[in-house]
């Protein structure tokens, strides 16, 4: 019944409309985390905002919903979710715009960062991208957005001016501060489910180059370097954002020959500023001697690139938790999980350093204005012949491991078991649950996460 009653749509995309049987079906439905599986009733790659619009209005009149996607870098798990639902595509909407003198950029639904940052930094200039250059700006910015330069100028989300979208009945509509703010409000980190957002205008970042790198030792040493990075955090500069991970780098071809198939402690980071200023700052941490240092002044465009994250669609298992702290006791706790005697199988657990611009909110606001923790830890796992189950099992007990210094909330565009009330504030998430009945109350749109009356 639902192939039928989605038949309907294969005129309304180019003919980029997909169904289950179709030659194209199953890569279609695919998001880039391949860990994913997604059945929906049918996938459509609209052109531009009318070809959205259309798709809107024939899904709701067949009886279907509306759940848009551009790279699905970090899908949300709705899988089980979409069996009467179109998976609306966005990545053939690639219209992006530099404004060199007002310091924004208009970004379409298909625009990677890597794109953007590119552009940008032509006219020395540089967007808050997420670690990976292939993630997607409207989707990571609607979820928040974590850059290298947060600790210093905040979440992404907060520096959206305007956002272009269809609504449930197929209207569209251009949101900023004086126009429809509640739909701007809720754009800033809101993560989605009110409409097809079809662009972000953003603010970008007077930034030409800065002090960049990594720093690495044997994994036997992770005891020692993440106590004195635990500690180095506290007073670091708010213009210097780090992130330290406990690395077991798979022999790939594509990384660096002095990291493959090596267990490493590793210390990224960036320092806003010339290279004086980002020496000094990360002294103490050149102080423990790494094996390995490729701290430079480098261009703005390559930071999108620092954390070697894989390009080309990959199965992984991904889960995080904040942490207020990570004393003495913390450290412990995450190398026993996370450690050389540990028997961990994941690729990677990483602590994001936050603080800063991060901890204060915005003065524009927003439904995400800032992260109420001093660290994200992330862990990462591929499943290297032990099952998904055990990849998620060793994700958990890192995460579990760090409960006594946990923080309440979540971040939820890495958090992905987490309930979605979880992700905001309990003003914040009343206010974003009533905007999205006010301008979808008929429930078109697969919001992002389930909630408990979803």
């Amino acid at each position: 019944m639902t192939v039928k009653q989605a038949e309907g749509l294969r005129p309304l995309a180019g003919g980029a409309v997909h169904l289950p049987g179709d030659p194209l079906y199953d890569e279609a439905r695919m998001p880039w985390n391949l860990q994913v599986d997604e059945h929906p009733a049918a996938v459509a790659y609209p052109a531009d905002p009318h070809e959205v619009a259309r798709i809107v209005r024939a899904a709701t009149e067949a009886g279907l919903r509306v759940a848009p996607q551009g790279t699905g870098h970090g899908a949300p798990p709705l899988a089980g979710r979409l069996g009467d639902a179109v998976l609306l595509r966005t990545s053939a909407m690639t219209g992006l715009r530099v404004d060199a003198a007002g310091r924004t950029a208009r970004a379409e639904a298909g625009v990677l960062w890597g794109d953007v940052v590119t552009r940008a930094g032509r006219v020395g200039l540089a967007g808050q991208h997420m670690s990976s250059p292939g993630v997607g700006v409207v989707g990571s910015s609607l979820g928040g957005g974590v850059s290298w330069y947060s600790r210093q100028h905040g979440l992404q989300c907060s520096g959206i001016t305007a956002v272009e979208l269809v609504l449930a009945d197929g209207t569209f509509v251009r949101a900023t501060d004086d126009q429809d703010p509640d739909l701007l409000w809720a754009a800033r980190g809101g993560s989605g489910g009110f409409g097809v957002v079809t662009a972000l205008e953003f603010d970008l970042l007077p930034i030409r180059t800065a002090y960049a790198g990594m720093l690495a030792w044997d994994w036997r040493h992770a005891q020692r370097v993440l106590t004195a990075w635990g500690e180095w955090t506290a007073d670091a500069p708010e213009s210097v954002t780090s992130v330290a991970r406990i690395f077991q780098v798979p022999d790939i071809e594509w990384l660096p020959g002095e990291l493959r198939g090596r267990k490493m402690v590793m210390i990224d980071a960036v320092a806003l500023g010339d290279a004086e200023e980002g020496a000094r700052s990360i002294a103490p941490l050149r102080a423990l001697k790494p094996e390995i240092d490729t701290f430079t002044q480098m261009p703005a465009p390559d930071i999108a690139h620092l954390q070697m994250d894989p390009q080309e669609p990959t199965a992984v298992y991904a889960n995080s938790v904040l942490v207020e702290g990570f004393p003495a006791g913390a450290v412990d706790a995450l190398v026993e999980a996370a450690g050389p005697e540990s028997g961990s199988n994941l690729l990677f657990v990483e602590l994001r350093q936050l603080g800063g611009a991060l901890s204060r909110p915005s003065p524009r606001g927003g439904a995400l204005d800032h992260l109420p923790a001093a660290f994200l830890v992330l862990g990462v796992g591929l499943d290297v012949g032990t099952g998904w189950d055990a990849v998620r099992a060793d994700a958990l007990r890192i995460l579990d491991s760090l409960a006594p210094w946990s923080s309440r909330a979540s971040y939820l565009s890495m958090a992905y078991e987490a309930a979605a009330r979880r992700g905001f504030a309990a003003e914040a998430y009343e206010r974003l649950v009533r905007i999205r009945e006010s301008v979808d109350p008929n429930r078109v749109f697969v919001a992002p996460r389930a909630s408990a009356d979803d």
